[in-house]
């Protein structure tokens, strides 16, 4: 687990998050709700729009992929989990996503980076139900990248949009602890590690066997593929890879480790990859 990426000031693992007047928890301890999104303050969503406006000017890859293939939705059937800095650059490839078919749901890959106005955005016009806010904990963040992967009605999503791979690595983990539990009955031990933020994972996955315990095993079975953005992402792929619990990758994965942000390029060659994906789950 990369620790350098994301780090907290808070120790306690239970969280208290602000929701208009009402005090909620977001804690791996209880993974389960019904919340269509979850952001820092939706009043923000006017401002976003403005801001979403501006930055489509700057991406006219996406905007002619909206014109000349928005009828024809082939992204249709696509669920579209994305782990992926929540910008206004971000949300100009969400929305190019839902307009081509897709249903999405989204986190944020990094505990900073996410930019609330985007977010808000997002989640008032109901492009894609996602889970971010800047500053979140690990506890909150292990609980976003939860809820992005639960759909509503399936067994998860069947494509992903992935920078550091940690939906990847919770799809992953999740189907190693339910194979181990399968087995012997034995649930994910936090004290087994020294890593902080694997106590949080393992915790995690220690609620969803509570919950369901095929969940993990029935969403890679449903998985097409994944895109990766970072070479850290990247480093996991080969390790998981390399596991003798797998003579695969769970995932078939392409690489997008371009070593720059989210630019109009990147989204392009994101949105190709979706389509051809797509493409495949029809065949």
């Amino acid at each position: 687990m990369s620790s350098s990426k994301k780090k907290s000031k808070t120790d306690s693992a239970t969280v208290v998050a602000e929701k208009d007047t009402k005090k909620e928890t977001f804690t791996t301890n209880d993974v389960k709700s019904d919340l269509p999104y979850k952001v820092a303050d939706i009043s923000l969503a006017d401002y976003g729009r403005k801001d979403l406006e501006l930055a489509e000017v700057e991406m006219p890859g996406l905007m002619a992929c909206r014109e000349e293939f928005g009828a024809l939705k082939p992204l249709k059937g696509a669920r579209i989990t994305g782990s992926l800095h929540m910008t206004i650059q971000t949300a100009a490839l969400i929305e190019t996503l839902y307009h081509l078919g897709a249903e999405v749901r989204w986190c944020s890959c990094n505990i900073f980076s996410t930019q609330d106005h985007a977010a808000a955005t997002i989640a008032k016009e109901k492009t894609a139900a996602v889970f971010a806010w800047k500053g979140e904990n690990l506890e909150e963040y292990w609980w976003c990248t939860y809820q992005a992967l639960k759909w509503e009605g399936a067994d998860g999503p069947n494509l992903i949009v992935d920078d550091g791979g940690d939906a990847t690595l919770l799809i992953h983990e999740g189907v190693i602890a339910e194979a181990e539990y399968k087995k012997s009955k034995a649930l994910p031990d936090p004290s087994t590690t020294e890593d902080p933020e694997f106590k949080i994972v393992l915790n995690l996955l220690k609620t969803s066997l509570a919950i369901d315990d095929q969940y993990f095993t029935k969403m890679a079975a449903g998985m097409v593929g994944v895109s990766e953005e970072t070479t850290t992402g990247v480093h996991r792929l080969y390790q998981w890879q390399k596991l003798v619990v797998y003579s695969f990758l769970l995932l078939t994965s392409m690489t997008l480790s371009l070593r720059v942000s989210l630019t109009t390029f990147m989204a392009v060659v994101t949105l190709f990859l979706m389509v051809l994906c797509a493409q495949q789950m029809s065949c």
